[in-house]
């Protein structure tokens, strides 16, 4: 059974410029394990038992956004997508961790023993 279609088989044919090679299983591999690396690191903060909130904030931010990088950059394809979606996923990064910042500031700051301890 054949399937007949009305496309020019010119209009099939793939710009030079928008073609990419797609990334090899080893570099799959190796992005995998930078990721567990990282997820380790992160976990491992967990057992410091005398961090403050700063220290895990200095140290699981810049983690968190790594992480964010690069699997929106290379399992989302947008290291070789347009740079537009590029600034919209890093747009929204910001925002979230904005959020996050604000959220965490209301729950760590702005409670009654801090105002107490204002009086």
């Amino acid at each position: 059974m054949s399937i007949v279609t009305d496309t020019p088989a010119d209009a099939l044919v793939v710009e030079e410029e928008d073609r990419h090679d797609h990334p090899s299983d080893l570099l799959y591999v190796k992005i995998a394990l930078i990721l567990a690396v990282i997820t380790a690191f992160e976990v491992g903060t967990y057992f410091i038992e005398e961090a403050s909130t700063t220290l895990l904030l200095i140290v699981l931010l810049p983690m968190m956004t790594a992480k964010f990088l690069i699997v929106t950059g290379y399992f989302m394809h947008l290291k070789y997508d347009s740079l537009l979606f590029r600034r919209v996923f890093f747009f929204g990064l910001i925002l979230a961790t904005v959020v996050f910042l604000v959220m965490l500031s209301t729950f760590e700051f702005w409670d009654d023993a801090y105002f107490k301890h204002l009086l």
